[in-house]
């Protein structure tokens, strides 16, 4: 399990941008993945500080500066630098997935940046020095979209809108050699710009205090902290199994659209395409977004058998599910506004739930 401690892993930081002279321009190195080896690419800001970062973690082989998100043929540090070009600065990772995941890399990438940061990364500014997640295929895409989720769920973040972009990866061309590895070749120098680009003061600031959050099981706060940030009918009906009065919830009549996700967690669990009027007065929904997003146990009190539902990451009382619902499922899950947090459809993306957006393009 990589936990990022970064002020053991990196040195501090200087005043100035990345203030580093132009050469030539560099021919491309496309992405590639064999049986031993996968590559995975970031843009974090200045790639000195990402390069010297993330080729310290165990399983990475190598750490290549770059630049990529552009649609110009070849790149070069002074054009890049100066703006005229689509290209960020990136970093290409090679490194061996039986010993560390690509979700691993991805979390200890997430824990380099201030994900809040649209218009650059720390001392440095402009598009150039953005962040965003480049994936290779699917199969890193889906990590992506998922740990970009979880990042937008993390309290820290809660109600920010999370800049880091996931997107296609397009050609990938290395920077200049003087950039390769310039914290061991330039230490004296590198030292000065780490220190002073404010990275590891925000590091220690934000991320050194945060869990694993996609490499480990989500941990659950403790009662007493559930206390300070859940309202009483909100912690009530979550974690004494309490039920709110119909007709006088949030969402019982809501008719937005959006996605419903845990009060406690932020994971997604329902969607509004599956909210139907029941006339019970609570929420009521067809089905949850996933299978597994949910869990249902039998519930025998009030001297009837009920199907209770909670949710699957926080194991938060939701509600209960019945057989009366309408075609397709002939479900109804019935579902406490107290359990559920509302994300709207225009606000998905920056909520890092981009991955649901299609559920609304034809509403």
């Amino acid at each position: 399990m990589i936990r990022l401690t970064l002020t053991a892993l990196i040195i501090a930081i200087s005043m100035s941008a990345c203030a580093k002279p132009p050469a030539a321009s560099s021919s491309p190195a496309p992405p590639a993945t064999d049986g031993t080896s996968a590559h995975a690419v970031f843009a974090g800001g200045c790639f000195w500080c990402t390069e010297a970062s993330l080729e310290k973690l165990p399983g990475v082989s190598s750490v290549v500066s770059g630049y990529t998100g552009g649609a110009e043929n070849g790149a070069h540090y002074k054009k890049v630098a100066s703006g005229q070009t689509r290209h960020l600065e990136a970093i290409k990772v090679d490194f061996d997935p039986k010993v560390i995941s690509y979700s691993q890399l991805v979390e200890a990438f997430w824990r380099l940046i201030d994900p809040t940061d649209a218009g650059g990364s720390f001392v440095d500014r402009g598009r150039q020095y953005t962040s965003a997640i480049y994936y290779a295929d699917d199969a890193q895409k889906s990590v992506a979209e998922q740990s970009r989720a979880a990042v937008a769920a993390l309290a820290a973040f809660r109600g920010k809108d999370i800049a880091t972009g996931v997107k296609p990866l397009t050609e990938f061309y290395p920077a200049e050699e003087y950039h390769q590895d310039y914290y061991r070749k330039n230490p004296s120098h590198y030292k000065r710009y780490r220190n002073g680009s404010g990275r590891d003061q925000y590091i220690r600031r934000v991320w050194d205090d945060i869990p694993s959050f996609l490499n480990s099981a989500w941990r659950k706060p403790s009662k007493e902290k559930l206390r300070e940030i859940l309202t009483d009918i909100q912690y009530r009906v979550t974690q004494e199994d309490g039920t709110e009065r119909p007709f006088r919830n949030e969402y019982w009549d809501h008719k937005v659209s959006g996605i419903y996700v845990d009060i406690v967690s932020g994971e997604p669990l329902f969607s509004s395409t599956d909210k139907f009027k029941s006339g019970t007065g609570w929420p009521s929904f067809t089905k949850p977004l996933a299978e597994d997003s949910v869990v249902e146990h039998s519930d025998r009190k009030l001297g009837m058998v009920r199907t209770e539902v909670r949710s699957s990451q926080a194991d938060s009382h939701l509600g209960h599910v019945f057989p009366d619902g309408p075609p397709s499922t002939g479900l109804r899950y019935c579902i406490n506004s107290a359990a559920l947090r509302f994300i709207p459809a225009s606000e998905l993306e920056k909520n890092g739930l981009g991955a649901y957006g299609d559920l609304f393009k034809t509403q």
